[in-house]
């Protein structure tokens, strides 16, 4: 039985589908004001990787994650920049789409817009009225948090601190407006004529933020779902509201488990990486100065889900030399496929079937990424030594090969045999090469040489020993 842990019982819980075999699942995606920086990145990766273990155990997953397409900063780098909400909002969500391809990041199933959602959002703020849990003031309208029974419980903060975290978020107007300080608002009033807004039953505005993502939510997922994903400095206020707008309009529980991932950390003092700090590197700077995009992927991805992520040249460097041992460990045994045997290897077979076993049994445990990363290394060991066995059998060793691949598939990285080999990974095959053609081994020298070939590699035999160049 696969367990997580639900931020909203600080437990490990049994993953119990609403619906046999499948799992729908909500994360909160971002606000297209700029491109995402690598914290963003970070959660799209980690629920990705979420998403690609919960499919490799055989659940359909239906994925929704969401574009907040129309909020203030949306409103005030559009004026900065000369342009309309929804021409700024059509950059970035291309740009957003380019870097998480190059991510290797799979598309959500649906990945609504705010704006593509008015009508449901208007509906939606009208029922809080009318049951009494939302008010309207000057065009304004404001949910009673207090009324909300269980307001706060995914922040586990008690009433009184979490009514001072409000208090200093607010301007004199805004509180004297709000009948409590602890009320938020769920449909905004527009401020200046020139201002996107839409026509609804308080006047011309717009959404608030955490009203837009229960509204597609529940529009794509229905009133109750599986699993709500998103950073962990969404868990209050904005998971926290979700919750409480949901719940009062539906009379319905609204989520069965809350993840949330846990930060990026830039510098020694490991300070919090956001766009508010200024600290931040974008994915798309930073994918113009990576050689391997799949670097960046597999460092973010081997890092389990709820624990922070330092990001520092050191752990870049660290992730680009084991993601190129496993690719070398793939495709030194690849090639061996070709002077392979028919049949079966059974000691071979136990020891991948038992590897496999110790990662599922890691991944199950909360998507333990780091502890099913030992048992990749396990596989890439196993590589490694039947790589120069003397004789290989070619199922066994397709099966080693294929579980290899389906494991580092769930992390992101789906091609290990394309990536360009290192220098000195090239001299080590010469050599190689150079002890089979003394050996007379001349079908290993000839496979050194085709397996050279096939990564663009052109060898010259000269007196004074070989050459060589890519042809690419």
């Amino acid at each position: 039985m696969m367990k997580v842990f639900n931020t909203m019982t600080l437990a490990k819980e049994d993953l119990v589908p609403l619906h046999d075999h499948t799992i729908n699942m909500y994360v909160c995606g971002p606000t297209v004001y700029n491109y995402i920086h690598i914290g963003n990145a970070r959660s799209a990766i980690a629920f990705d990787t979420i998403r690609r273990y919960l499919e490799y155990k055989g659940y359909v997953v239906n994925f929704v994650s969401n574009f907040t397409d129309v909020d203030d900063k949306m409103i005030s780098t559009a004026k900065k920049e000369g342009v309309t909400v929804p021409e700024l909002a059509d950059r970035y969500i291309a740009a957003y789409f380019e870097d998480t391809k190059a991510l290797n990041i799979k598309p959500a199933t649906i990945q609504p817009r705010a704006t593509d959602n008015i009508p449901e959002i208007i509906e939606f703020v009208q029922d809080l009225i009318d049951k009494d849990y939302a008010y309207e003031v000057e065009g304004d309208v404001y949910y009673r948090a207090r009324k909300f029974k269980h307001y706060g419980a995914l922040a586990h903060q008690d009433m009184a601190e979490m009514e001072s975290n409000a208090a200093g978020r607010l301007n004199d107007a805004e509180q004297a407006r709000k009948e409590d300080p602890m009320d938020f608002a769920v449909w905004k009033a527009q401020k200046a004529s020139d201002e996107i807004a839409w026509s609804s039953p308080w006047g011309m505005g717009r959404p608030g933020w955490h009203i837009e993502c229960s509204v597609m939510s529940t529009k794509y997922l229905g009133n109750h779902f599986d699993i709500h994903g998103g950073g962990i400095d969404l868990a209050f206020p904005h998971h926290t509201n979700e919750i409480a707008q949901s719940e009062a309009r539906t009379g319905e529980p609204f989520v069965n488990e809350w993840l949330h991932n846990g930060f990026v950390t830039v510098g020694d003092a490991g300070e919090k990486m956001s766009k508010s700090l200024g600290n931040f590197t974008t994915v798309h700077d930073l994918l113009a100065e990576l050689k391997d995009p799949m670097v960046l992927r597999f460092f973010m991805a081997s890092t389990h889900y709820r624990r922070p992520i330092a990001y520092t040249e050191q752990n870049m460097q660290q992730a680009a030399n084991n993601l190129t041992r496993i690719r070398t460990a793939y495709r030194n045994l690849a090639f061996r496929l070709t002077t392979s045997q028919p049949g079966r290897d059974k000691a071979l077979d136990d020891q991948v079937r038992k590897i496999k076993d110790r990662f599922e049994a890691a991944m199950d445990d909360d998507f333990n990424v780091q502890n099913g990363l030992v048992a990749i290394f396990e596989l890439v060991e196993l590589a490694n030594v039947s790589a120069q066995d003397e004789q290989v059998y070619q199922d066994s060793v397709t099966d080693l090969l294929t579980t290899l691949q389906t494991f580092m598939a769930i992390y992101g990285v789906t091609e290990l045999g394309q990536a360009k080999l290192a220098d000195e990974h090239i001299q080590a095959l010469i050599d190689e090469r150079e002890a089979a053609r003394a050996a007379r081994d001349f079908a290993r020298s000839d496979a050194i040489r085709d397996q050279l070939a096939s990564e663009h590699i052109i060898l010259e035999d000269t007196p004074q020993g070989t050459r060589w160049h890519r042809n690419e």
